[in-house]
C-alpha cells in the first residue's frame, strides 16, 4: 500500500474514533452520526471524485437535511409512515434543487425521523462533522496526500431526472408501509435508500455489480451487529474501540476487494444507535431490505431483463471471484 494511501486511512480512522470518543465522553448518541463514515469514505479515502457538489453545498445540504429532519419529528403530526416518505421527498429536492448528487443527504434526513430524534444536538454535529470532513479534505489536497478534485459539473435537472425521483419515492414509500406494517424497521435503514439511489442514478461502476454490493452491504451490516453486542454489550469495551475496529476491518475489505463503497461504511455504525433488543435480526433485516432495493434497481430502472446471458453473469459474480477464475482461465492458457 502506497504512504499517500495510508496516510488517509489512518486520518480517517482518527477522525472516527474523535467522533464516537466525544459521543461516549458527553453520553449525546446524537453525535455519533454513521454518515460521517461514508462522506470519510467519499472524501478522504477514494482517490477521486464521488459526488458532483461543491464543498460548501456539503455543509450546508447535510445540515439542513439534518435540521429538517428533526424538524419532521418535532412538528409533523402525520404518521411516522408518511414523515419517511416527508424526509426523502425533500433530500430528494434538494438534491434536485441544488444540482448535486450528495445522496448521503437522504440519510442525514431519514435518519433522525426513523430513530425520532429531535435533539438540537444532531444537526449541530452533521454541521461540525461536515466542515471538519471538508477542511481535512482540503489540508490533504494541499499536502499532496490526495488528488485536487475536478470542479463540479453545473448539469440542469431534465424532465426525466424528476420522473426518476417521482418512481424512486413511491417505491421508498411502498417498501416504508411493508417495513413499518410488518415491524421489520431495519428493512428500511437510511444507508439502503442511499444505496437504491445510487444505483438508480449513478453511473459509477458499482451499478452493474448488485452481487458485489449487496455482499458489501451484507458484510457491513453484521460486522456493526456482531462487534457492537460481542464488543460493546458483553465485553463492555469502550464503543470508541468497537467504531475503531468496525471502521479498521471495513477498511481492510475495501483494500483486499480493491473496490470502495461508502453507503457499507455508513451501515456498519448504525447499530451503535439501536438499543440492544431485537439488534441481533438486524444483519438478516438488512440484507433483505438490500436485496429487495436492489433488486428493484436491477429490473424496474436498468432493465437488467433484456441483458444478454454473459452480461447477466458478469454482473451476478462477485469481484473476488471473477478475478479468481480470470486467473485460472490464464493459468490454463499458458499450459
Amino acid at each position: 500500500m502506497e504512504h499517500r494511501k495510508l496516510t488517509r486511512y489512518l486520518i480517517s480512522l482518527a477522525m472516527i474514533l474523535m467522533m464516537v470518543g466525544l459521543a461516549e465522553w458527553t453520553d449525546e448518541k446524537e453525535i455519533l452520526f454513521p454518515e460521517m463514515t461514508a462522506l470519510i469514505i467519499g472524501l478522504l479515502i477514494i482517490d477521486k471524485r464521488v459526488w458532483n457538489v461543491k464543498r460548501w453545498q456539503i455543509i450546508l445540504l447535510m445540515t439542513l437535511g439534518a435540521a429538517v429532519g428533526i424538524c419532521i419529528v418535532r412538528y409533523s403530526p402525520l404518521p411516522y409512515v408518511v414523515n419517511l416518505c416527508a424526509a426523502f421527498a425533500f433530500a430528494g429536492a434538494s438534491l434536485l434543487i441544488s444540482r448535486a448528487t450528495l445522496i448521503p443527504l437522504i440519510s442525514a434526513c431519514v435518519l433522525p425521523v426513523l430513530l425520532h430524534t429531535e435533539s438540537i444536538v444532531y444537526p449541530i454535529a452533521v454541521f461540525s462533522m461536515s466542515v471538519s470532513v471538508v477542511l481535512v479534505q482540503i489540508i490533504l489536497e494541499k499536502c499532496g496526500i490526495r488528488n485536487r478534485m475536478p470542479k463540479p459539473v453545473d448539469r440542469k435537472p431534465g424532465k426525466e431526472d424528476i420522473i426518476r425521483w417521482l418512481i424512486l419515492f413511491c417505491f421508498v414509500g411502498a417498501l416504508a408501509e411493508l417495513a413499518v406494517g410488518m415491524d421489520y424497521p431495519y428493512l428500511i435503514l437510511p444507508p439502503l435508500m442511499v444505496t437504491f439511489v445510487e444505483m438508480v442514478n449513478s453511473k459509477a461502476g458499482f451499478r452493474n455489480r448488485p452481487t458485489q454490493v449487496f455482499l458489501f452491504l451484507a458484510t457491513a451490516a453484521t460486522l456493526g451487529t456482531v462487534l457492537q453486542i460481542v464488543g460493546h454489550h458483553h465485553l463492555h469495551l469502550p464503543e470508541s474501540i468497537v467504531a475503531l475496529t468496525i471502521a479498521a476491518i471495513l477498511f481492510l475489505i475495501f483494500e483486499w476487494t480493491g473496490k470502495y463503497f461508502a453507503p457499507a461504511g455508513a451501515l456498519a455504525f448504525i447499530p451503535m444507535l439501536l438499543p440492544k433488543e431485537n439488534l441481533g435480526w438486524l444483519p438478516l433485516e438488512a440484507s433483505i431490505g438490500a436485496a429487495l432495493f436492489i433488486t428493484i434497481a436491477m429490473v424496474v430502472f436498468q432493465k437488467c431483463y433484456k441483458w444478454n446471458r454473459a452480461q447477466l453473469i458478469f454482473c451476478a459474480t462477485p469481484t473476488l471471484l471473477r478475478e479468481y477464475m480470470n486467473r485460472k482461465k490464464r493459468k490454463k492458457q499458458i499450459e
